[in-house]
């Protein structure tokens, strides 16, 4: 049996080893929590992606723009305006204040899965909470500043993919043993944005979005926009910033990848959004909140034109393939004898019609809309009939730019020419027998001349003064080589719906929505972003107390913002228009608080040389 002493010695020296051990845990995690104190970059990485909200609190020294020497008056109002509002201090403490005397990397994990779930679940807003919060309202400020914040970030990609690959950050595959909390912190969140990347299209709350976003019938961030006593002011301003009408689908798409967190679920959802276009396109369904039919607003923003090109186009489909039927019923319809003609006319005679020709003979009318009043073909005083003619090309304006620097450039008609002959080619078929001075008395009148009266007792002598009797072609129609008669030669009466078509539909929208799934950032950021401010100001325009200091007030941010969004520098004025929404919103929120600054501000003399 050991001796006493020697038992407190042993006992001794092992509780020694097991504090030196402890020791070296604690000091272990202590230097990488110092580590990770001591690197704000790294977390900044990891929580960047996962919460831009975040991002805008660290730069939140950036919404003070620096002062505008074109216009001091201006930023002194709205610097006061702003000092008159009460800070907040984040007086926020953390939950868990007590040290955990062990480290558990199973439970570590655990706990931050948990977390993560949790905050992937709030940085997608859900249909039901956008549309009760902001019934009746202008869009939150944080709404419109999370898509400037992505202005800003979208200048350094060229492309959405870019801009995914660089907000998604690295995915490094490496062993979790020997890795610090920080790098293991790193892989967890990377591994979760992977998988909510896969999963995003799935997600219920998403595809809740997309249904109220493509309902036409829905109220989804329909807003109480009251009339005003001007009504071309509501849709005017966002006309003159260039933006979408304040009702129209771009900007509820606008509002909706506003509200989300991250600019990662920005993009991913805008990616959904073109996805939910194409399948419409295939189906031939229009999209709700664009107008059905007619030319792009030249003065919306380019998404807006774009879109209204798609409605057009499947509107234009669905014509063609109605007139296409139309005309397999006239065609299958048309071949009776000339006995029943009478009786069939009047059976048939809205879509079944004749011309007589020259030696007599009935030829059926292909592809006639109206008769054109009191007008007859020379040769055979047949009435004259307006033909259905084939549509024009949808140009938006950067295709417009893109077609005059190309005339320009080779000095080409060749557009107006095909368009020419195709319009020679339908009034042949709606008008048998007719020659060409049929046609240019229907399509270009100044170029035909009528007859003078004859005087009576007198006839005519030849057949040169027949052909004077009913008129004359204009000088250049008569030129040698004239191309108009070159074409009318040429051509073929072939009714417009079985011409080759001369806007190709299918090539036109499968091109828009190839180039909105590759748009530059900045492009499609700063378009939604133009177009919810201009849904902002026309809203709190007829919300506004009738107050004249504040109409004053008012009527300067409309301005100011007016004069922003038309110049080239649009992208450096983002932070002076974020400061100006958010004035215009306290005046609806606290106006008799912004009254009483901006008196303030006036009875304040400002210092000298200031």
């Amino acid at each position: 049996m050991e001796a006493p002493n020697s038992f407190v010695s042993k006992a001794r020296t092992a509780l020694h080893s097991a504090a030196a051990k402890a020791e070296r845990v604690f000091s272990d995690l202590k230097s990488d929590r110092d580590l990770d104190r001591q690197s704000p970059k790294n977390l900044i990485k990891v929580t960047e992606d996962e919460s831009p909200i975040s991002e805008g609190e660290s730069k939140q020294l950036k919404w003070r723009p620096a002062p505008i020497k074109t216009k001091q008056d201006w930023q002194d109002r709205f610097r006061n305006i702003r000092i008159g509002r009460k800070g907040v201090e984040d007086t926020e403490k953390p939950k868990h204040s007590t040290m955990v005397p062990f480290y558990d990397e199973n439970l570590y994990m655990l706990n931050m899965k948990n977390d993560l779930e949790l905050k992937a679940a709030e940085t997608i807003p859900s249909a039901e909470g956008l549309s009760a919060a902001n019934l009746g309202l202008i869009p939150p400020l944080s709404t419109v500043k999370q898509l400037a914040i992505a202005v800003e970030t979208g200048k350094k990609s060229k492309s959405m993919k870019d801009f995914l690959a660089s907000s998604g950050g690295f995915s490094p595959v490496r062993e979790r043993s020997g890795l610090s909390l920080s790098a293991v912190k790193s892989l967890v969140l990377r591994e979760k944005e992977d998988k909510l990347t896969f999963e995003f299209g799935n997600n219920e709350k998403v595809l809740s979005l997309i249904r109220s976003l493509f309902d036409g019938d829905a109220l989804f961030l329909k807003r109480n926009i009251r009339s005003c006593s001007d009504a071309i002011t509501m849709t005017s301003f966002p006309r003159d910033i260039h933006g979408a009408p304040p009702e129209s689908f771009i900007v509820k798409v606008a509002e909706v990848i506003g509200s989300f967190r991250t600019l990662r679920k920005m993009a991913l959802f805008w990616c959904r959004v073109v996805a939910e276009l194409r399948r419409l396109w295939s189906e031939e369904q229009c999209i709700p909140g664009i107008p059905l039919d007619g030319i792009p607003d030249l003065n919306s923003c380019l998404l807006f034109q774009q879109l209204q090109v798609i409605n057009c186009c499947v509107s234009r489909k669905r014509r063609r393939e109605i007139a296409s039927q139309s005309l397999d019923f006239v065609l299958k319809e048309g071949n009776i004898n000339e006995e029943d003609l009478t009786m069939f006319k009047y059976v048939h005679a809205s879509s079944i019609l004749y011309a007589r020709i020259n030696t007599g003979e009935l030829v059926l009318r292909l592809g006639a809309d109206h008769p054109m009043g009191d007008l007859t073909m020379l040769e055979t005083g047949e009435p004259v009939y307006s033909p259905i003619t084939q549509e024009g090309p949808l140009l938006t304006e950067d295709l417009i730019k893109e077609t005059e620097e190309f005339v320009l450039r080779t000095g080409s008609v060749g557009a107006g020419c095909s368009q020419l002959l195709s319009d020679m080619q339908a009034f042949k078929a709606a008008n048998p027998g007719c020659i060409l001075e049929d046609f240019v008395r229907w399509h270009s009148p100044p170029d035909w001349t009528e007859a003078e009266p004859i005087n009576e007792g007198k006839g005519p002598s030849d057949d040169g003064d027949i052909l004077s009797m009913r008129g004359q072609l204009s000088s250049r129609m008569q030129k040698e080589g004239n191309l108009w008669r070159e074409l009318w030669e040429t051509s073929k009466p072939v009714p417009a719906v079985k011409q080759t078509p001369l806007f190709d539909e299918d090539l036109a929208v499968e091109g828009i929505l190839d180039s909105l799934e590759e748009i530059p950032p900045l492009e499609l950021f700063e378009q939604l972003f133009i177009s919810l401010l201009g849904l902002g100001f026309v809203i709190a325009e007829t919300s506004l107390p009738t107050n004249s200091d504040l109409s004053k007030l008012f009527y300067e941010c409309k301005d100011y913002t007016t004069a922003a969004c038309q110049s080239c520098t649009l992208s450096e004025k983002i932070d002076d228009l974020c400061q100006v929404y958010e004035t215009v919103e306290r005046m609806l929120q606290n106006p008799e608080e912004v009254l009483k600054t901006v008196r303030l501000a006036e009875d304040t003399p400002s210092p000298a040389g200031e």
